[in-house]
Formats: C-alpha cells, structure tokens, sequence
C-alpha cells in the first residue's frame, strides 16, 4: 500500500510540474506580445537565477559552486542554455499545442541516445515504438507540404539536444547535489537568453508585462522543483507516463488563450507521440521487473 500511494504521489506531482512548465511557456508567448522574445527571456532568466543563487546560499554552498563544476555540469548547462532559447523562440511562431507535442518527443531521443552512446540494451519493441514515436512527430511538422511551418524545425531540434544533455546528466558526479546543477543550469540560459536580447530593441515593461514575467521564472522553478519530486516517489516508469498530460495542458491553454484548434493531422500526430511513448515507458517497466526478478526470484 505504501509503494501505491508514492506512486499516486510521483504521479499527482508530475502532472503539477507538466501544468507549471506549459503556463510558463503561456506566459512567455503572451509577453511577447509587446517585448522582444530575448527581452523577455533575459528578463525571467534572471528573476529564476536571483531565486535560485538565494536558495544556494541559504544551504551554505555560494561560496563552493566553483567546486562542483565539471565538464559535464558544463556542457548538460549550456545545452539546456541552448535548447531553451530555441524552444522558446520557436514557440512564439508556432501554436502551443504543436510545439509542445513535438518537444515530447525527447524521451524517444534519449533511450534512443542511451543504447547508442552508453550501449543499454534497448530491444526491438522500444526501437519499434522510438521510430513510430518520430513518424508521429513528422506528422505534426509536415515537412514538404503547404501547413509546414520552418519554425517547427526549433521544437525538433530541442528533442536531439535535450538527449546530449542527459548524456551529460549520466556522468555528473553522484555528490553533486541538484540545486548545483539548477544553479549552473539557471546561469546558462541567462548568458543564452542575454546573446539574443543584444540583437534586439528593447521595449518599455508594461505592468502586466511585468507579471507575466516575473509568473513565468517562478513557474518554471515550481515545475521544477516538482519533477525533482515526481521521480523521487513511487514507480519511476509509471510515474513517468504522466509526463505527457504536457500535451492536453497545452491544448486546452492554446485553446482558452489564443483560440488555437489542432487540425486532424496534428491531433493524429499527438496520438501516435503519446502511445508510442507510454508504450516506451511500458516496455522499460517490464525489463526493470525482468532485471529484478533475476536478482531476487521472490519478486
């Protein structure tokens, strides 16, 4: 009864971090509205890195960050510094709905990236499902027709950096603790977020402007810090499942706020991304329980 109800836990937060992280992008997308996409950017950037260096410093670890930098912290840093500013820009070009379920497709990325780079058995149902899981990603794109959008080439792009980022994640040393990681993660958008907002003329910040970028640092750190929490409770291939509730969260928020529909095609493209990675997930499970059951028969 115990392990169910860490489950319901991971799950419950997993599908807060999901909602937190759309109304971040919602924010993002609305404030561009009258800034610059790198003003924005920089601007929720540094409201997330100014939480993120207090919350260092209450722990007593300010003065050591230099200590834990690696390569590695490095370059899963600057990738998640990249990846963001592409994704988000993109974003500004593109309905909600669409570039959220083409960026879901970075679990497929990543147990494909694990068995060619860390060679992890990976069987043919998974590589099956990871290759059905891209066709549904081409589906939403479309690349070649008249609804092709070259801005969806950012979302897709995301999915391949976001892989190298958790290569790098897997060799980060074990007493590196996570807020470390947050807070070089948190510098790095920051200087990506100020290169592109150097190109650009800023504009006076509105009230409401404002908010919504003070909203959408503060978003991201809840979404997060509940990821954080989601995979620390319960079954993680589970848990994991509920990651994709980004997708109806984003629907319904591009819906409420923009009016924006997902034509049939893109619908048919979500589908095919969320059942071919729940069915990823799945058969994940079932080699954990595999593995376990040979350690210990009694399972």
């Amino acid at each position: 009864m115990s392990d169910y109800r860490e489950t319901l836990r991971g799950i419950f937060a997993m599908l807060v971090s999901c909602l937190f992280f759309v109304l971040h992008d919602t924010m993002v997308k609305v404030a561009t509205r009258d800034m610059p996409i790198g003003q924005v950017l920089v601007l929720r950037a540094l409201v997330t890195t100014a939480v993120v260096t207090y919350m260092v410093w209450r722990v007593g670890e300010l003065g050591r960050v230099h200590k834990h930098l690696s390569r590695y912290v490095a370059s899963r840093s600057i990738a998640e510094g990249i990846a963001g500013v592409i994704f988000l820009v993109s974003l500004t070009h593109l309905p909600i709905a669409n570039a959220s379920a083409v960026s879901q497709g970075a679990p497929l990325a990543v147990t494909a990236a694990s068995a060619i780079f860390l060679h992890e058995k990976v069987g043919w149902h998974r590589w099956m499902s990871i290759a059905v899981g891209f066709v549904g990603i081409m589906v939403i794109v479309r690349p070649g027709t008249a609804g092709f959008n070259m801005w969806a080439l950012g979302p897709l792009s995301t999915v391949f950096i976001v892989a190298f980022r958790e290569m790098n994640t897997r060799f980060i040393a074990k007493t590196t603790s996570s807020l470390i990681v947050l807070f070089y993660t948190t510098v790095a958008v920051t200087i990506a977020c100020a290169i592109l907002s150097a190109f650009e003329v800023w504009q006076p910040i509105s009230l409401l402007g404002g908010a919504l970028i003070l909203g959408a640092g503060l978003a991201g750190l809840v979404g997060t810090q509940y990821s954080i929490v989601a995979v620390q409770h319960g079954d993680v291939s589970t848990v994991a499942l509920f990651r994709y509730s980004f997708i109806p969260y984003a629907v319904c928020l591009g819906w409420l706020v923009w009016g924006e529909i997902p034509d049939m095609m893109t619908l048919v493209g979500i589908v095919i991304v969320i059942g071919s990675g729940m069915y990823t997930f799945h058969r994940e499970r079932v080699r954990h329980q595999r593995i376990a059951s040979v350690m210990d028969p009694s399972v």
